[in-house]
């Protein structure tokens, strides 16, 4: 079988590495153009785009596929290399361009997406993110026949994994990878021999994982501990939930929420300082800090962030908003 993949991240390059290794034909891949990252903001190649040029499969980067869009020539230039690649599926995960319905059309059997998780729960652009702050107790991977809405194709398979009390965005998304990349491979074996049977999505249990940005990152420590808790998860590796404590702003990479207590301090006070954690009086419960971060530093445990950011009880983050 002949295909051709679009994606950009790591979560994507875990399936076109799994798919190499298989044995399936790749004539094309299509990654989203060079960003400019790191101090120096030079401009670097995404690990989709890495791994196909260090395998000699041929790259495409278009800004846009809509013909009739802002960048007209990149659509018809990647047209041509569609085309001219005669696959008979497409593989989409994480690529980060809407696919225009000419694109749907072009295979023969369609485009398939990977999405991380089970359909139709977090549709949108941060399953993992949404799945953890929510607090759900599983998650999971499902391969999708790809139309023209939002993650609304119909489902071809689905794989449920258990969310541990630990994981973070970034130990799930690994996960997540790897159940994907070994899913995809599952669907077009399938594929082949006509075994695949698309299942509509229910349309109960619909929820949508809204694009993570930046300003979520401030702890707003006027909700409950466990929330807390679960939003500092949720946002390692990035945005990295953050508190304003004597005028800095420190992200605080780990924590776990404690019993509710008697007494009516204010959210955000720091009521203990030792080396083994921080307690912060949050909302409903207290929060056991462990892992600091200051601006242009390292994380550290909080035991070595004391000694070089002296905190002491009495002291309060600040609130979002506040």
């Amino acid at each position: 079988m002949k295909l051709i993949f679009a994606g950009t991240p790591e979560f994507a390059r875990a399936a076109l590495e799994r798919l190499h290794a298989a044995g399936f034909r790749i004539p094309l891949v299509l990654t989203q153009p060079d960003r400019p990252a790191g101090r120096g903001m030079k401009l670097h190649a995404s690990p989709v785009k890495q791994f196909a040029q260090k395998n000699g499969i041929s790259v495409a980067q278009p800004r846009s596929l809509r013909l009739d869009g802002k960048f007209p020539e990149d659509a018809a230039a990647a047209k041509e290399a569609i085309d001219a690649a005669q696959a008979d599926v497409m593989v989409v995960a994480a690529y980060g361009l809407i696919l225009p319905q000419w694109v749907l059309d072009t295979p023969r059997l369609g485009c398939l997406n990977i999405h991380a998780s089970l359909l139709p729960r977090w549709r949108g652009a941060a399953p993992i993110h949404r799945a953890i702050e929510a607090g759900d107790d599983q998650t999971g991977v499902t391969i999708m026949q790809m139309d023209a809405g939002l993650d609304t194709g119909a489902m071809l398979l689905r794989e449920a994994m258990p969310i541990a009390a630990d994981d973070t965005t970034g130990t799930l998304h690994d996960k997540l990878a790897a159940l994907g990349a070994r899913l995809i491979v599952e669907a077009l074996e399938l594929a082949a021999c006509g075994g695949l049977k698309p299942v509509a999505q229910p349309q109960e249990g619909i929820t949508y994982a809204h694009k993570i940005e930046k300003a979520e990152a401030a702890i707003d420590w006027s909700q409950p501990a466990v929330t807390i808790a679960r939003r500092i998860r949720a946002f390692d590796p990035f945005p990295g939930a953050s508190g304003t404590v004597a005028g800095e702003v420190v992200k605080l990479w780990a924590a776990d929420a404690l019993a509710d207590t008697v007494g009516g301090n204010a959210p955000g006070l720091i009521e203990a300082v030792s080396p083994q954690g921080l307690l912060v009086r949050c909302g409903s419960g207290t929060l056991r800090v462990t892992q600091l971060q200051r601006a242009g530093g390292k994380r550290l445990p909080v035991a070595d962030f004391l000694r070089g950011f002296e905190l002491k009880p009495g002291m309060v983050f600040e609130s979002r908003g506040s």
